[in-house]
């Protein structure tokens, strides 16, 4: 099944033509779905872990949003208060799950790059953005995201961080795909991380926190960072 969806056409979008073309037309070629990692080609301990949460999310896909629909939407409303998205922007929604994202911030930026381990989730995002003009999907690894370095104006990484095995190595490679000046939304899950645990995680990763959100109706942290030093 192949899962890079790009449904737009460069013409109809000044927002589009104003994202970086060469990055758009690797993905309407499915250039970096290619280059992905086999998720199921990885052997040993990390494979097979990997390998269980894809499954596990595949038959939780149908159910997804009626189960985390809710907090989903609260974690994301909660830390747009406090960004400032451009029409410009070329945005990553590393593990975008169902696409829940996709409608908050679609007409505020440029493009959106979803991406998930789960072909289950990418089909309700598929779903979900199917007469979007600025949405692509892809499944990859966060592990091993098949981009440039420095390519993202934005990165959301909801929901991702307790089911990697190394969290600070996932927010490297994260931090590698984003521009000195973008912006990066991190969340972590109460029961999987304490708050002093959370942020240090997040500091050592090299990200300076602008905010963070912890109010009692959310399960989770949530972090709008920078990258540090980024005016160097």
């Amino acid at each position: 099944m192949h899962l890079t969806v790009v449904q737009f056409s460069l013409a109809r979008s000044k927002k589009v033509r104003n994202v970086d073309q060469s990055f758009i037309q690797g993905l309407v070629h499915g250039e970096y779905q290619r280059s992905a990692k086999k998720i199921d080609m990885k052997d040993g301990t990390v494979g097979k872990m990997k390998r269980a949460i894809a499954t596990k999310y595949d038959v939780l896909a149908d159910a997804y949003d009626s189960l985390y629909g809710d907090e989903q939407e609260a974690k994301i409303r909660s830390v747009l208060e406090s960004l400032q998205l451009r029409e410009t922007d070329l945005v990553l929604d590393v593990g975008c799950g169902t696409g829940i994202l996709f409608r908050h911030i679609e007409e505020k930026v440029g493009f959106i790059v979803g991406l998930d381990i789960s072909r289950g989730l990418l089909e309700r995002a598929r779903n979900r953005s199917r007469y979007s003009s600025k949405i692509s999907l892809i499944r990859a690894d966060a592990d091993y995201l098949p981009f440039p370095d420095e390519i993202f104006d934005g990165l959301f990484a909801v929901t991702v961080l307790q089911n990697m095995p190394d969290s600070k190595a996932t927010l490297n490679q994260i931090l590698r795909k984003a521009k000195r000046e973008a912006f990066l939304v991190v969340t972590g899950l109460k029961k999987s991380f304490r708050k002093d645990q959370f942020l240090r995680i997040l500091f050592e990763a090299g990200l300076d926190i602008v905010d963070i959100k912890e109010n009692g109706r959310l399960l989770g942290f949530v972090a709008l960072c920078e990258k540090k030093n980024k005016y160097k």
